[in-house]
């Protein structure tokens, strides 16, 4: 399951920027900073450079984002539902038959995204180390990476498990931790962080 589009370089539409408008015109931008801020971060890339990838005119871009900030958050969003909701957590749930083996099955889509060639690590993780966390985009970072243990949470009620919350706490550091050893280079700190996972499971199982 890929984490991200397969994106092929943006190119201007037939007809020149004038052609790309309204809903188009917005999808187009936020698609294009999905593919340039995930592979690169937000200082890196620039208005014009977005403007130019794709292929709208400056005054369609503010339309749409009176700032780059702006646009972040809209990437921001569209990351969650491909990356959090598309890719981890309905990958996880169709792999595992159980919310434990659904638990587990979170550091085996893991596994398959840190071999791809194309692994960005995480964008949230990225930018809240990047613009730090007072910054709004920060802030933003940080509730998105809640919504991840709301996720983690919810699987760990559905398995039983007691002190859901602080078990959603301990198993986000599993998964936050392995992402930054894949982006070492270690490719199969997935299956490392999965070992852990099952102790903790088990640490957390109410009494019979």
């Amino acid at each position: 399951m890929n984490p991200t589009p397969d994106y092929a370089p943006v190119q201007p539409a037939l007809g020149g920027q004038a052609a790309i408008t309204g809903a188009a015109a917005r999808q187009r931008i936020v698609d294009t900073a999905y593919e340039l801020f995930a592979r690169r971060g937000i200082r890196d890339v620039g208005v014009n450079e977005l403007i130019s990838r794709a292929g709208v005119a400056k005054a369609t871009f503010y339309r749409h984002f009176s700032s780059k900030d702006e646009l972040v958050l809209a990437f921001l969003e569209q990351r969650d539902r491909q990356w959090t909701v598309d890719m981890i957590v309905a990958d996880a749930r169709r792999r595992g038959e159980t919310p434990t083996e659904q638990l587990l099955a979170i550091f085996d889509v893991f596994g398959d995204w840190f071999r791809r060639d194309d692994f960005e690590a995480c964008s949230f993780i990225n930018i809240l180390l990047e613009m730090g966390a007072n910054h709004p985009l920060g802030r933003a970072s940080i509730d998105y990476l809640a919504r991840i243990r709301g996720h983690v949470q919810q699987l760990a009620e559905e398995a039983g498990l007691r002190d859901t919350e602080d078990f959603s706490r301990s198993w986000h550091i599993l998964m936050k931790g392995s992402i930054i050893s894949a982006t070492e280079g270690d490719a199969d700190a997935a299956k490392r962080a999965q070992e852990m996972a099952r102790t903790l499971i088990e640490q957390f199982r109410a009494p019979a």
